[in-house]
């Protein structure tokens, strides 16, 4: 009988520190901060609306369009503007001024208008693009743009930004300068771009600008 209340109390004593390893060997959750839509609305309409247009919708063919586009992607590159990652001498002193709080807050609230459908211009040119964007080519071991970014262009939340309806112009911008190293903060782009001469660029640009 001693030796049973013996085990029992020791048992009991233990239970306390078994937990706490128990404990400790779960890393502790990590709790997103919740964009303030309100602030965000704010800080875009004084930093970015100029740009950008005053829904994400710019009417400018060199500036993206950030309507609708994934709030993951649009933090990822206001940090890395931000850090010198991504190159841009404009958008570095606009992002340089900005906590990650307000980024965040950026960008859930432009993510939530609707973006405005875009257009091709050359059917020539968008025949090629399709067949590049749809199913890559193939002897040159370029993938498909669509295995990424979707068929429609609407990207993977979180991995792969929305292209759909983005203007020519700008996506022809970047695919060149990641093929020529003037934008080097995406490994797997900079590779895919590298194959590719300035009409097929110029042609996916084009079909993607079509999407919807």
């Amino acid at each position: 009988m001693k030796l049973l209340v013996s085990l029992l109390t020791a048992a009991a004593l233990a239970a306390p520190l078994f937990s706490a390893f128990a404990n400790e060997e779960k890393p502790a959750a990590v709790v997103a901060a919740k964009p303030d839509l309100v602030k965000g609305e704010a800080s875009f309409t004084a930093v970015c609306a100029a740009c950008h247009g005053a829904d994400g919708n710019s009417g400018v063919p060199a500036n993206p369009k950030l309507a609708q586009q994934h709030p993951q992607y649009l933090m990822k590159q206001l940090q890395e503007f931000k850090s010198g990652k991504r190159k841009n001498a404009i958008m570095a002193g606009f992002a340089g001024t900005l906590s990650d709080d307000d980024m965040r807050n950026i960008a859930y609230w432009v993510t939530a208008k609707k973006a405005k459908p875009g257009f091709a211009k050359d059917k020539e040119l968008v025949a090629l693009g399709e067949r590049i964007y749809r199913g890559g080519i193939a002897d040159r071991q370029i993938a498909a743009c669509a295995g990424c970014h979707s068929p429609n262009g609407a990207g993977i939340p979180a991995q792969y930004p929305r292209l759909g309806g983005q203007h020519a112009d700008y996506v022809a911008a970047q695919l060149t300068s990641f093929r020529d190293g003037g934008r080097s903060n995406s490994l797997q782009m900079t590779q895919v771009a590298a194959k590719l001469n300035d009409r097929e660029i110029k042609a996916v640009a084009d079909y993607v600008a079509g999407l919807h």
